[in-house]
């Protein structure tokens, strides 16, 4: 049997908080336990938030926290390429279009009172779509024009496509307390931003190639991104890679209950060093989601 393959993958844009550190934590203790091995990716892809420092910052409280990895790091900023080849292919097969809505525009065309408008898992509405039918010459004319847009997938086309019985194997336990095979739903997000003018990536469609190129068995995760597992699901059918295991766990909160964020400076691992903490004392804040 090959040996499983784990990844903790933060995106250097700021601090590693206590949420991150207990994901973290999570995926080199279970490849521990199995005797595989976790890997580093840097998710980086945005450019310009993403900076030398933070990365640095956060490869030192992982090895204060006694996280060890393999050598290289994956940076997504070294691989566009692989990134634009993937993108070309769902190009090639009629399943992605240029979108030349503002989030403004967005906001025009839909009512934000409409309950019928059907929202993401986030809650975010659906984009309108009305570029699905526009031409080709139409669309070359607006990419030549210099507007700003984005790569969407045609979710209904691509959705009929891959065909049904779409799922994944989920191990840990979802936010609603779903466990074992669960049904994809990704006509739920509506159609999917997989790429920008400037970018040629997304989160979505950089982490099933990364995953993919990788070997990654086992994705082990937060809660927040259960619901977009089903995007995952999609593009891994449509590009036919391979689908690894699935793994939700429970997220960090504040006193009032909302997840960590990198805006929280006081859970900051860099912030409980200096306020004296141990690597322990972290570590079993982690497990316990103690108050610190």
């Amino acid at each position: 049997m090959s040996q499983r393959v784990f990844r903790f993958a933060p995106s250097p844009n700021g601090a590693l908080h206590l949420g991150h550190a207990y994901s973290a934590l999570r995926n080199y203790e279970l490849a521990q336990e199995c005797g595989g091995v976790m890997l580093l990716r840097m998710e980086d892809i945005d450019t310009v938030r993403c900076t030398p420092q933070f990365e640095q910052r956060i490869v030192e409280d992982l090895h204060w926290l006694g996280i060890t990895w393999p050598e290289p790091v994956r940076r997504q900023s070294d691989h566009f390429e692989d990134y634009r080849n993937a993108l070309a292919r769902l190009q090639e097969m009629g399943l992605v279009y240029p979108a030349f809505l503002t989030r403004r525009q967005i906001r025009d065309k839909v009512n934000e009172t409409d309950k019928k408008w059907p929202r993401d898992p986030d809650g975010a509405p659906h984009y309108p779509g009305d570029e699905r039918l526009l031409p080709e010459r139409k669309r070359l004319e607006l990419i030549s024009s210099g507007l700003p847009f984005a790569w969407r997938l045609d979710m209904q086309k691509a959705c009929a496509i891959a065909g049904s019985a779409l799922t994944w194997r989920e191990s840990g336990n979802g936010p609603d307390g779903q466990t074992g095979l669960i049904d994809a739903e990704p006509e739920r997000w509506g159609d999917v931003i997989l790429a920008r003018k400037d970018t040629p990536t997304s989160y979505h469609l950089s982490v099933v190639i990364d995953d993919a190129l990788q070997e990654i068995s086992d994705v082990v995760r937060g809660h927040d991104l259960f619901h977009a597992t089903s995007v995952h699901r999609l593009l891994q059918r449509l590009l036919n890679l391979p689908e690894p295991n699935y793994r939700h766990h429970r997220l960090l909160t504040d006193e009032s209950g909302r997840k960590l964020s990198k805006s929280s400076g006081d859970t900051a691992i860099g912030a409980l060093r200096e306020r004296g903490l141990t690597a322990e004392n972290v570590i079993q804040k982690c497990k316990t989601g103690a108050r610190i």
